[in-house]
């Protein structure tokens, strides 16, 4: 049986080589890759294994860059860091995972585990989508709170508090549902970065809107919608005919 490690640490991918030969001599490792790189690059190149050991985070990236690169028809088992909530995907999908330090007796189990996978060859993508998805929910992280500096303070304000922000003068003016009005000196794309895009959308190039202060949607000419706000706004706001239907599909989610 052919196996591939995918690991940049050295000493770990040495203590793993000891493990698998200690527990099944049959496995035989044909290369040990230490970057994403040099994965795509193997992988392409060469047949599938029957089996790779797969370290999450890589010195040039996360691992599961490697599946948008190059498809792996063979079953992963993942080496990680991360607590076991953000790896349930892994379980329901009959892959396994070792949690960094690796011991014998958790690679014991998962390699018994994989001597009963039904399907050696099986294509991981729909495993791979599940777990990209999972991390990159945990991953997410949005503000709640802004901090607006004002003379020798900061003003405190919830994001729950927005109704809209505008870009104006070069300036992110940020307004809320009782009509206060703030500066930040973030460019709108960065603060579009910084909060909940299920509660936050872009209409256009001056504008963020939030969900809750939409009063209502009007048909615009060729297409394109004019949003309402329950609020004053300096202009209309206009969504172009291309993110029309984004823009419907976010509000109905």
């Amino acid at each position: 049986m052919k196996a591939v490690i995918v690991e940049d640490e050295v000493i770990a991918a040495q203590n793993l080589q000891r493990l698998i030969a200690q527990i099944d001599s049959s496995i035989e490792i044909v290369a040990v890759l230490k970057s994403i790189k040099k994965s795509v690059e193997w992988f392409s190149a060469n047949p599938a294994p029957d089996l790779v050991f797969m370290d999450i985070h890589l010195s040039d990236g996360s691992s599961f860059s490697i599946f948008e690169k190059v498809k792996i028809h063979a079953p992963i088992i993942f080496t990680t860091a991360y607590d076991e909530y953000a790896l349930k995907a892994f379980e329901v999908n009959s892959v396994d995972y070792l949690l960094k330090p690796i011991d014998a007796k958790s690679l014991e189990r998962a390699i018994e585990k994989f001597s009963h996978y039904n399907k050696p060859k099986t294509d991981n993508e729909d495993v791979i989508a599940n777990m990209l998805s999972m991390l990159q929910k945990e991953k997410a992280v949005y503000k709640l709170n802004f901090l607006i500096p004002h003379k020798d303070k900061f003003i405190p304000l919830s994001v729950n508090d927005i109704a809209y922000i505008y870009w104006e003068n070069k300036n992110a003016r940020i307004v809320t549902f009782d009509n206060r009005s703030y500066y930040e000196k973030d460019s709108l794309d960065k603060i579009q970065q910084q909060i909940d895009p299920t509660k936050f959308f872009r209409a256009n190039r001056q504008f963020i809107v939030s969900h809750k202060a939409i009063k209502d949607i009007t048909m615009w000419f060729d297409s394109k919608l004019s949003v309402n706000l329950i609020v004053e706004i300096p202009e209309k706001i206009i969504v172009s005919r291309i993110k029309a239907s984004e823009f419907k599909e976010w509000y109905i989610k």
